[in-house]
């Protein structure tokens, strides 16, 4: 057998490392594509900040902390209505999801994001849980998308048969304008006289005292002007977010 001639072993030699070189280059770049993935998937866990939401364990990723369900305002409207209008229901921030419906011909996900983003300040029922009427609390700092909000919910309550009382949080009524205004609708709307008025009392065989009201200052619990730290989730905050495109 004939030796290979120099030119020969040098052009061996030359395409061995050529191989040898793509082949370490091969696989730097699949160990890079491994580590990229693994970056993809360690930001899924809790503390990635680019896990894509539904990838998302948002009980471990975002810790849920505890928040009033009423602003101050919110409580000393409740509490006027409680007070003043005693034998009735007073609910709060209750959704319009979860008290009006629609027909079950029509596209119930469509109603759902319509409306599921809204909710009744204060619900008033009566005795059997129907509901009589809202209060709707209005700010005066209230943004655009809060107005057309506050306004879609009027639209959808008054077409449901449902009367809105809107309140200013900055002027709230008073006791005595509780009971003449909202109290006045609420029988109207029942048919029967308000607790301790006097058709009530003329009703009945012994006169009824009226139940004895406190001053605002003595509604609200000690501390609450000073503590914000649990302060409700604000009953505007997806005004300002763009809704998801329907799937």
């Amino acid at each position: 057998m004939d030796f290979l001639d120099l030119p020969t072993v040098g052009a061996l030699v030359a395409a061995l490392v050529l191989t040898i070189a793509l082949f370490a280059w091969r696989n730097r770049m699949a160990a890079q594509r491994a580590r990229g993935r693994g970056g993809r998937r360690a930001a899924a866990r809790p503390g990635g900040g680019r896990a894509r939401p539904d990838a998302l364990d948002t009980v471990a990723a975002w810790p849920p902390e505890i928040a009033r369900v009423m602003t101050t305002r919110e409580r000393e409207a409740y509490e006027l209505i409680r007070r003043a209008l005693p034998g009735f229901t007073v609910l709060a921030q209750v959704p319009l999801a979860r008290f009006v419906r629609v027909p079950p011909r029509h596209d119930i996900g469509e109603w759902m994001q319509r409306v599921g983003q809204l909710s009744a300040d204060l619900l008033i029922c009566d005795g059997a849980s129907r509901v009589l009427a809202v209060v709707d609390i209005r700010s005066a700092a209230e943004t655009e998308r809060a107005r057309r909000r506050h306004e879609r919910l009027g639209r959808v309550l008054r077409a449901a048969g449902v009367r809105v009382h809107v309140w200013h949080d900055a002027a709230l009524p008073s006791m005595a304008e509780v009971r003449s205004e909202l109290g006045a609708s609420l029988a109207a709307r029942t048919g029967a006289p308000l607790p301790g008025s006097e058709e009530a009392r003329g009703a009945n065989s012994g006169p009824t005292p009226l139940i004895p009201v406190a001053e605002i200052e003595e509604i609200l619990a000690e501390g609450d002007a000073q503590d914000h730290s649990m302060e409700p989730v604000p009953s505007g905050f997806f005004d300002d977010l763009d809704p998801l495109p329907a799937r």
